[in-house]
């Protein structure tokens, strides 16, 4: 099984995308994330760096800027989804990754707390 380890750049990022009102917080997740061909047309127009920012974990033992090195996508590609925070959380703590179920957690609550 792929072993994450927390990614604090998005983390960070997120953060500021919510406490911007970059956010949906009632979605569809399985219809509204990024399918292969949304991922391959934001790298054609931004940086790895930038696609890195949209997952919350980090592949161990993955090549960066491959799209194995990166997990836990929070949104669309331009906003953070609820849901998609909500998957983070139950993806993580299903397969017992524990760091990033609750840097998703926090983050779910930092949302929670900013839309009240």
């Amino acid at each position: 099984m792929a072993k994450y380890i927390v990614n604090d750049a998005a983390v960070a990022r997120c953060r500021e995308l919510i406490d911007a009102q970059q956010y949906v917080l009632d979605s569809d997740w399985g219809q509204v994330q990024p399918d292969a061909a949304a991922q391959n047309a934001y790298l054609e127009r931004h940086s790895w760096d930038d696609y890195a920012a949209w997952h919350l974990g980090l592949t161990e033992g993955a090549n960066d800027d491959t799209k194995a090195r990166y997990a836990f996508v929070y949104g669309d590609l331009r906003r953070v989804h609820r849901t998609a925070l909500i998957a983070c959380v139950y993806r993580a703590s299903e397969w017992r990754h524990k760091d990033v179920e609750l840097a998703a957690h926090d983050l779910l609550q930092h949302l929670d707390k900013a839309t009240g």
